[in-house]
């Protein structure tokens, strides 16, 4: 196909510009979906009683490898010091942090083939609004009983287990090739943004505001709520059926991407072309790989400055944070430096795809591994997770968008087969933790 960069140029520049606006509001929903998820792991630091773990003989255990626990001044000393209501021992925590990824495992594919049968946008805002409820109803669940808790994530996960093959079905209609990777960075850097919102925003709702950790819950799931809202309003499946969007951007996006078409109109799922793809198996090796990491840091690095850094709840929100504010910061100006490279035609699509792979999971394992060598020195520590996994933010140009090369009528199944078998990482690495780490520091 020959791309008129000419009409893309001009159409590019426009300040409203439809899909734009689709890629604000998928970031905003992307972050709206990881926030809800995430908010989780630190609100639960607060939401569990500190214990003493002792041995047999009687005595305290204190694990070698711990840092001393120094006073902490609280940021709101007026606010009263609540110790917790809920006795968990670190499995009965991981297997509540890890349940959310045992259902979202379950809906990607049928996320995948719903979007593409139906289109994205209402296969996306139904998942988010159903994560919003679920996350309200967090605090009643959690106050039944830890088995409740755990059934209610599993059904969230359910939920928000269509968010990326919806998404990638929706750029497969809105994103030229030619700003492939900008859109795509622009939707999935929700990723960062929520995370950085979970940490940051949970820490300051649980210093700060009244009632303690459920209103971290009751918080964002009204806000995902208002995004469904704006999300039916402003958003549609694809060009053709925008009934605000210019001539002129239509005809871009038609000359460009072409007509993908429907599931309805497509012939049977090419099922065998797709799982003995070599290329389709090489993302998944290393969708998996990018999720062990970044699902470890996502559930895990909370308690990790917690309970072995011993930061204070305010503390540990903002430096929990700080690793998906670079990460977002990288996935933009990697992604820009992607469009240009395709651009200026530098590199093919495969070497750029293959080269920031790589980059997105080597530099993050070194500098996690090299957290671990560094002892209590707080300002290595943090240091090193923030550049660490701000590397990761060269996946974004090149693993999330990879499906859409591959194949643009497929690009939800593809998304949803890799995310779905990636995400199996979530489900085991907070139990794996939680086994390996039985004492609360």
């Amino acid at each position: 196909m020959v791309y008129k960069k000419d009409i893309g140029t001009r159409v590019a520049n426009a300040c409203f510009s439809q899909r734009y606006i689709l890629a604000i509001m998928g970031c905003a929903g992307v972050a709206n979906a990881l926030i809800m998820r995430a908010c989780l792991s630190i609100t639960i630091t607060q939401m569990v009683r500190p214990s003493n773990h002792t041995s047999e003989s009687g005595e305290i255990y204190h694990d070698p490898d711990a840092c001393p626990a120094l006073p902490v001044t609280p940021a709101n000393p007026s606010k009263p010091v609540h110790p917790g209501e809920f006795d968990w021992d670190e499995k009965t925590q991981g297997k509540i942090l890890s349940a959310f990824y045992y259902g979202y495992i379950f809906t990607h594919i049928p996320g995948g083939l719903l979007s593409e049968k139906f289109g994205g946008k209402y296969t996306l805002g139904l998942g988010i609004f159903s994560t919003a409820i679920f996350t309200l109803l967090t605090p009643w669940a959690a106050r039944m009983g830890s088995d409740e808790l755990i059934a209610l994530r599993f059904i969230e996960g359910l939920g928000e287990g269509t968010t990326f093959p919806a998404l990638c079905t929706l750029l497969a209609q809105w994103a030229p090739p030619l700003e492939r990777s900008k859109l795509s960075s622009i939707v999935f850097a929700g990723v960062q943004i929520g995370n950085v919102m979970a940490n940051s925003m949970s820490s300051l709702i649980l210093e700060f505001i009244p009632g303690g950790w459920p209103w971290v819950f009751y918080i964002f799931g009204g806000v995902g709520m208002v995004w469904c809202v704006l999300w039916c309003l402003l958003c549609y499946n694809d060009p053709s059926s925008h009934p605000y969007i210019t001539e002129k951007e239509k005809r871009y996006l038609q000359e460009t991407i072409g007509q993908i078409e429907r599931k309805k109109d497509l012939g049977p799922m090419p099922w065998k072309a797709i799982l003995t793809s070599g290329p389709v198996w090489a993302l998944i090796i290393a969708e998996v790989g990018h999720d062990w990491g970044l699902y470890t840091m996502v559930t895990d690095l909370p308690k990790y400055m917690n309970d072995v850094m011993h930061f204070s709840v305010a503390q540990n929100g903002i430096l929990s944070s700080l690793p998906y504010l670079v990460m977002w910061v990288f996935s933009i100006s990697t992604s820009a430096l992607a469009d240009w490279l395709l651009k200026v035609e530098y590199m093919s699509i495969t070497t750029l795809r293959r080269s920031f792979a790589t980059l997105g999971a080597v530099v993050p394992g070194l500098g996690c591994l090299a957290a671990s060598y560094v002892g209590c020195d707080k300002v290595a520590v943090s240091v090193l997770f923030t550049a660490g996994m701000g590397f990761m933010g060269f996946c974004y140009a090149s693993l999330r968008v990879n499906s859409l090369d591959l194949s643009p009528n497929y690009s939800g199944t593809i998304m949803a087969l890799v995310n779905g078998i990636g995400c199996i990482s979530g489900m085991g690495t907070p139990y794996i933790v939680g086994i390996l780490t039985p004492n609360i520091l």
